[in-house]
């Protein structure tokens, strides 16, 4: 009997993963075929597969399908992402907004476009690695000094100081030259708005060899959660698999940020429900945080634009919307929040 729970445990987590999988694509055709023209599954189906040059061929092309991937991306990157901090610092609170690297990818990316002017967006990947490196080995730093060092409350604390910093120093260079706000102005809000097929082209093979590493070491990132503790008395070198997870958390974020601006809460909320849902096994937190990440950011920018009947409007205000009152009720409720 023991050995058939698991079994059977695995196979509903099987079903709802393929369900939840299903319903992107039937995501993706809604987000598409709405616009100023509702366009007729047909269309997008045609504009895909058989592109003819038509005005809503070229609607779809070149403006709904690269938003449509790059919130695809972006969502489940980030997702994943939150997923693997939390592992690494045994913190519910922790992602990439709330413990800066979101912030000081965003800060690096808009440093090198007001000094050296705007680039090809590949060359700006690498620029986000840069920051998100950097913040990351900064919150660390701070969260293991001092009263309370290395607790959860310290890191989100550490993480929420840099972030303030680094928004403010984005914020400065932003006002200082008006050329670079103009061509970052709702990419640091968080948006999808604008996104091209090069720039998707240029920054998915970062987030996908990202997923595929999560994906390779699922088992390591499940000892890693139990505390550094536990992971010695298992055999495992927690300081060299932090290491690793941290670089898979640089792809994923730095390249989220490089393609669709600083958009929060994603890594937080996501990862937060998977865990509830289907356990604390990164064997399925991986691709479930993958897939509902994808699915939250990319339901999100639709309703947004539904509801505020607006191409342009950011996703990373209705994230913020969605995540503010969720970040307060897990704080609160949270053992982790308390301590």
């Amino acid at each position: 009997m023991s050995t058939r729970v698991p079994v059977g445990a695995d196979r509903l987590r099987l079903i709802a993963l393929v369900t939840l999988c299903c319903l992107l694509p039937l995501a993706a055709i809604w987000s598409v075929s709405l616009g100023a023209t509702v366009l007729p599954l047909d269309s997008i189906i045609n504009a895909i597969f058989a592109f003819d040059g038509s005005r809503d061929h070229l609607v779809v092309a070149a403006v709904r399908l690269p938003r449509v991937l790059a919130g695809l991306l972006v969502g489940g990157a980030l997702a994943i992402a939150g997923a693997i901090m939390q592992a690494i610092t045994n913190n519910p609170l922790a992602s990439p907004g709330l413990l800066g690297i979101n912030a000081g990818a965003a800060f690096a990316v808009v440093f090198t476009m007001s000094v050296f002017g705007t680039g090809a967006q590949g060359s700006l990947v690498w620029t986000a690695f840069a920051g998100a490196g950097a913040a990351a080995v900064l919150v660390s730093l701070f969260g293991s000094t001092g009263p309370m060092s290395g607790t959860p409350v310290k890191l989100v604390l550490a993480g929420a100081v840099l972030t303030a910093f680094l928004t403010s120093l984005t914020t400065a260079f932003l006002i200082m030259d008006r050329s670079t706000l103009d061509s970052v102005r709702l990419w640091t809000a968080g948006s999808l708005t604008g996104r091209t097929m090069d720039e998707v082209r240029a920054v998915a093979p970062y987030m996908l060899a990202g997923l595929a590493a999560a994906l390779v070491f699922p088992r390591q990132l499940t000892v890693l959660s139990l505390g550094a503790d536990v992971s010695r008395s298992l055999g495992q070198n927690p300081v060299f698999w932090r290491g690793v997870a941290a670089v898979i958390v640089i792809l994923l974020a730095g390249s989220a940020v490089a393609l669709a601006g600083p958009i929060g809460f994603v890594g937080l909320i996501v990862p937060h429900i998977v865990r509830l849902t289907v356990g604390t096994d990164y064997k399925w937190i991986i691709p479930f945080a993958a897939a509902g990440g994808a699915f939250l950011v990319l339901s999100a920018d639709t309703l947004s634009r539904l509801l505020f009947a607006s191409q342009s409007f950011p996703v990373g205000v209705t994230m913020a919307t969605i995540g503010a009152p969720f970040f307060i009720w897990l704080a609160r409720t949270s053992p982790w929040g308390r301590s």
